[in-house]
């Protein structure tokens, strides 16, 4: 297949899972394949894999996943101790996205590929600089032991031309300081969370090759293991209990089904362990089990959801979700979608039944527009599910109703600039939230109820 073709293949794709109630922002499209001599995500996974890794986002959970306490009535919000409200706009260090850990946010911008902020009070800590610019959307995407794991470019050369020359490093530096750990070069310029992720005992990465992941020492970045598979496959990838599994199909129009294996985060060894009929997506983690989705299966306004588990278990259940959607995302026990026309729903991954529809609560942006609406965020501890639309607007649902119990604004217009990041995202440090849009940022305390 062309270049040509596999650009024109995700722009296909994209829009038609738009179409499919599963919302890519009006503009991903062209920012998949606007770098062509750099971003080549649908060469590596294929496009419906690609649609995959980054139409659908799981929701971030304040408290674990544990189910909805009918009982229990929404907590107040605490500030965490040493906390106070604070706003940043620094395009050099944040503009590209941000991630939480504990007390730390870990971000990326067009001058640094990592900057750390003091999460209570906006304090910049240190900085990484970039290769060259900083090169977008992408951010920091994990952190464990002290050691913080991000893309870089590989090069600073140019080209004859004046273009440089494309590539991407995985890295790890020290949380503390800082300092550059070691770096391994990428195939490609995925940075996507389907690129990186971490397992028990590694960081699973696809390196060195298109088909290929291999798990890398966290301390290191030496090659412990790696798995490799077939041309003419495109395999989705993901973590379950610090697992590695992939979700495999014909890397085709209309594969036949999607076949699962299981590494071992030791060794590698492949083992399958489930077929599933058609072209499944993966849509989040559900407590021990993956939620996967057929966006393509939809007959009669319901759409079949697939809950597996990592021995091969599988219950498959058909979900009333009508009319097109702007977000569908897993949040604990629960799937939760927003429709243009401005309506939140949470389904039982139990049961399938609807749980609650109710006004989302902020105003909708366009369908065919940018920026979008921020994915949800749930806290299990507060019961509560956030959003956050383009303009400002904050709303938190009862999660166990649907009721709308708080309601704000923040001013989330950024200064001049690139603005990589332009859909709006919600963070969180315990019960605080950090609101972002661009580069800038917006730390507040949620007062449920008034």
């Amino acid at each position: 297949m062309t270049t040509e073709r596999v650009e024109e293949k995700v722009r296909e794709t994209l829009h038609a899972v738009a179409l499919d109630r599963v919302r890519a922002p009006g503009d991903l499209a062209e920012q998949v394949v606007r770098r062509r001599a750099r971003r080549r995500l649908a060469q590596a996974t294929g496009a419906a894999v690609a649609v995959a890794a980054i139409t659908v986002g799981a929701v971030f959970g304040l408290g674990g996943g544990s189910a909805v306490d009918p009982d229990r009535p929404a907590r107040p919000a605490v500030a965490p101790q040493g906390w106070k409200p604070w706003q940043s706009d620094d395009p050099d260090a944040t503009d590209r996205g941000c991630l939480v850990d504990g007390a730390a946010l870990y971000c990326a911008g067009s001058e640094y590929d990592v900057a750390k902020f003091d999460a209570r009070t906006g304090e910049r800590l240190w900085t990484v600089e970039v290769n060259r610019e900083g090169d977008g959307p992408d951010h920091p995407f994990a952190v464990r032991d002290g050691v913080v794991y991000a893309f870089r470019n590989h090069t600073a050369q140019k080209q004859p031309n004046g273009d440089y020359v494309g590539g991407t490093d995985l890295m790890a530096v020290g949380a503390d300081t800082g300092e550059l750990l070691w770096k391994v070069e990428m195939p490609q310029d995925d940075r996507s969370d389907q690129a990186a992720m971490l397992i028990d005992g590694a960081v699973l990465a696809n390196t060195p090759t298109l088909r290929t992941m291999s798990a890398l020492d966290p301390l290191t970045g030496e090659e412990k293991w790696r798995h490799t598979w077939d041309k003419g496959i495109a395999c989705q990838r993901t973590v379950l209990g610090g697992v590695p599994y992939l979700l495999c199909m014909e890397d085709a129009d209309e594969p036949g089904a999607t076949e699962v294996f299981r590494l071992d985060p030791a060794t590698g060894q492949a083992r399958k362990v489930a077929t599933v009929p058609g072209a499944q997506l993966l849509a989040g983690i559900s407590g021990d089990r993956m939620v996967l989705f057929a966006p393509k299966d939809r007959a009669g306004g319901k759409m079949p959801v697939t809950l597996l588990s990592g021995s091969g278990e599988r219950t498959s259940l058909l979900y009333p979700i009508e009319g097109e959607l702007a977000e569908l995302d897993v949040a604990g026990d629960r799937l939760i979608s927003v429709s243009w026309k401005g309506e939140a729903s949470a389904y039982s991954l139990t049961t399938g039944d609807v749980l609650w529809t109710a006004p989302v609560g902020v105003e909708m942006p366009g369908r065919n527009t940018m920026p979008g609406l921020a994915p949800p965020l749930v806290s299990e501890r507060q019961q509560v599910v956030y959003f956050l639309s383009p303009t400002g607007d904050l709303s938190g649902l009862d999660l166990r109703t649907g009721e709308q119990i708080w309601r704000d604004h923040v001013d989330t217009r950024t200064g001049p600039g690139p603005d990589y990041n332009s859909s709006p995202r919600l963070l969180a440090y315990e019960d605080v939230l950090v609101a972002q849009r661009g580069s800038k940022l917006v730390s507040l305390l949620p007062r449920l109820g008034d």
